[in-house]
């Protein structure tokens, strides 16, 4: 029996444009999904020493001497979701891709969507527009050598694109992208962008570029997460998913979330000199979270982003 389709939409205030921390939204964006909504399953394509919690304690320059895991991760992950019947969009940064192709050969050839990590894990709000420009083209045009495949999504690392940095979807729109899931509405003391909608909008007027932020709930007047990522492993497995059921069943929204490679490897290297902060948030519950993933992954449907928001091969809807 075919499933009934459902179209939601989200609607700014009266008035066509509405502009939020310098970001500027048009009026409605239309998102049909399943009458089982489907939700946007991602994977943060990095490796453990590479994480912004650890950009004090790691220089760039000496990530060579590191060895990398991120391989080995990867197998189990695409394995994982082959298990559960699930597809997924990977993030994948340019220096790993670089140094192991073969591992973004593996994951397109399991009919995952391969999207832009950018090239060097380097925060938005710390490069200027030419730095940007540079990072995110090298990434896509790498990505592309290597897949025969558009590369039509774009994740910042660790959330990066904000209020300070408007001149970002231009460029990513110039540079031939056609989504970015790059805002987190929440409060956080290394990224976060509350005051943006929680759902698809288009930040340029006049262009199609999408943003896709990461998904929240509402309680008690405040954006609280439910998208994946430190959080997950942090807070206990129901929060999550009570909170993606209230996006799906009351708001009747698909939601997105993410996670990392080294997030399923509790017997990665430890890093030496980092921050008891840094290393709470990044090594904790790490035994845990192949199980909770798991859970996850049967609990909800879960699909690419390309497929999930309705993006064609050219970023049309």
């Amino acid at each position: 029996m075919k499933s009934k389709l459902y179209t939601t939409t989200w609607r700014l205030p009266a008035g066509s444009t509405e502009t939020r921390c310098g970001i500027s939204a048009d009026t409605e964006i239309a998102m049909v999904v399943p009458g089982a909504i489907t939700n946007a399953m991602t994977v943060d394509v990095e490796d453990y020493f590479q994480v912004s919690a650890f950009e004090n304690s790691v220089r760039r320059e000496d990530w060579e001497s590191y060895p990398l895991r991120v391989g080995r991760n990867i197998e189990t992950i695409l394995k994982l979701f082959a298990d559960y019947g699930v597809h997924a969009t990977f993030f994948v940064l340019g220096w790993v891709a670089e140094r192991q192709p073969e591992i973004v050969k593996r994951i397109a050839a399991g009919g995952h969507e391969i999207a832009s990590h950018g090239y060097a894990h380097q925060r938005v709000n710390f490069q200027s527009p030419d730095q940007f420009r540079t990072d995110v083209g090298r990434a896509r045009r790498l990505l592309e050598d290597i897949t025969g495949l558009p590369v039509r999504g774009y994740r910042a690392p660790s959330f990066s694109i904000n209020g300070d940095t408007p001149w970002a979807f231009e460029i990513l729109a110039e540079e031939g992208y056609a989504y970015s899931s790059s805002i987190y509405p929440i409060r956080h003391d290394l990224y976060g962008m509350p005051e943006a909608p929680r759902f698809p909008f288009r930040p340029l007027r006049g262009h199609a570029l999408l943003e896709i932020p990461i998904t929240t709930f509402v309680l008690g007047g405040h954006n609280l997460p439910c998208g994946g990522g430190g959080y997950f492993r942090l807070l206990p497995r129901n929060v999550c998913h009570w909170g993606i059921r209230q996006v799906n069943e009351r708001e009747r929204k698909a939601a997105v979330f993410y996670f990392h490679p080294w997030e399923i490897d509790p017997e990665q290297p430890r890093i030496d000199g980092a921050s008891a902060k840094a290393r709470f948030r990044h090594y904790t519950n790490l035994k845990h979270m192949r199980r909770k993933l798991e859970k996850t992954l049967s609990r909800f449907a879960w699909d690419r982003m390309d497929r999930v928001f309705g993006l064609g091969a050219d970023g049309e809807r």
